[in-house]
């Protein structure tokens, strides 16, 4: 039987009717998959600058547009071949680098302001972020295809920088700091009631946990 589609609020694909004409575009001018990570990265870097200087709105923008190549460097990868296990381990590591340079410039900002809410909020923002990105890959380190979540990073982009645009900053932050760590939560359940109707072996993902 067929395992039910996991629930998102947002979805994590784009047709392809709307990618493929970009991506077209794309392979044109000789970009490869781990450009479009390393842009969207970057992009994300100088969102986390502008949020430390106070401006949310280019920020909330910024990361909109950079985030935005996360949902085509996938495309890219197959339409031209190139996908490769490396570029899927930079593509995630990146991901969570670049959620952490949004929040760690917003931390930056309301520090110098003396805004201890709002940092301790960014705090738990970015560890619940992390949270959730490292039960998914402890459980796929047991053969466990975890894509379950309420919020995920998606979810995640949206809130804060619309909530950057809108200026609704601290809201975003709270949801952020709520809604990350019941998604951890969640995750972390959804483990527990697959391997407890279906225990995995566990001796080699011991092992690999062993390792330096």
């Amino acid at each position: 039987m067929a395992r039910p589609k996991p629930f998102t609020l947002l979805p994590h694909t784009v047709p392809r009717r709307l990618t493929d004409p970009i991506v077209g575009v794309l392979a044109r001018l000789g970009l490869s998959p781990n450009h479009l990570t390393l842009l969207g990265f970057a992009g994300n870097v100088g969102a986390g600058a502008l949020a430390a200087r106070g401006e949310f709105i280019a920020a909330g923008v910024l990361s909109l547009v950079a985030s935005g190549l996360d949902l085509l460097d996938g495309a890219l990868a197959r339409a031209t071949g190139r996908a490769s296990a490396f570029g899927a381990v930079l593509d995630s590591t990146l991901d969570r680098l670049s959620e952490a340079a949004l929040l760690g410039g917003l931390t930056f900002y309301f520090a110098q302001r003396g805004d201890r809410e709002e940092v301790m909020l960014c705090f738990i923002a970015i560890v619940g972020s992390v949270m959730v990105s490292y039960v998914r890959a402890r459980a796929e380190n047991f053969g466990l295809d975890l894509r379950e979540g309420l919020f995920t990073r998606p979810e995640r982009v949206l809130v804060l920088s619309v909530g950057l645009i809108i200026d609704q900053t601290r809201i975003a932050l709270w949801i952020l700091a709520a809604v990350a760590g019941f998604t951890a939560l969640q995750r972390l359940y959804v483990v527990w009631a697959r391997f407890r109707r279906d225990p995995p072996p566990i001796d080699g993902a011991r092992r690999e946990e062993r390792q330096p």
